[in-house]
């Protein structure tokens, strides 16, 4: 049987959330571990993830991510999972309580970044954020633009 990833610590990115970056100024980044059911591991293992909308929240001293979907596995059959529940996250008492005085903070958020498989382990990447304004995004696009301009400019030139 072939496994996902190997003992020496290699990662692989099952879903990403595309607009995080662009939506958010992102001010720490942590990893922490999912609580997953039987068949949500395996769905998580094809890749049957989405996590654009997705966020999270404290509740009685805990992380949860809610408004992720894991899609049902398909050879699942009745033990199948309920596919937008909230998640728990495993995260040491020391994040979590940086995490409460952060996220009390007017206009930070918590949002993932990426699902992962770490040593046959699913993990997220989770971000404290706070949203970004309108005219920031459009700045970023200009200069996103303007960098494109200058590397054709440059790859031109050779």
């Amino acid at each position: 049987m072939a496994s996902d990833s190997s003992k020496d610590g290699s990662v692989r990115t099952v879903a990403r959330n595309p607009k995080a970056r662009y939506d958010y100024h992102i001010v720490e980044t942590w990893e922490a571990g999912i609580v997953l059911t039987g068949t949500e591991i395996k769905s998580v293992r094809a890749g049957k993830v989405n996590i654009k909308g997705a966020y999270g929240i404290l509740r009685r001293g805990e992380v949860w991510l809610e408004g992720m979907n894991i899609s049902p596995y398909e050879s699942g059959g009745y033990v199948n999972h309920e596919p937008m529940r909230s998640r728990k996250l495993l995260m040491t008492r020391r994040e979590i309580r940086r995490l409460i005085g952060a996220v009390e903070q007017k206009g930070q958020t918590l949002i993932p970044l990426d699902v992962h498989i770490r040593n046959r382990h699913a993990k997220v990447t989770m971000a404290l954020a706070r949203g970004k304004k309108t005219h920031d995004k459009r700045e970023e696009l200009k200069k996103k633009a303007a960098d494109r301009e200058v590397a054709r400019a440059m790859r031109e030139r050779q």
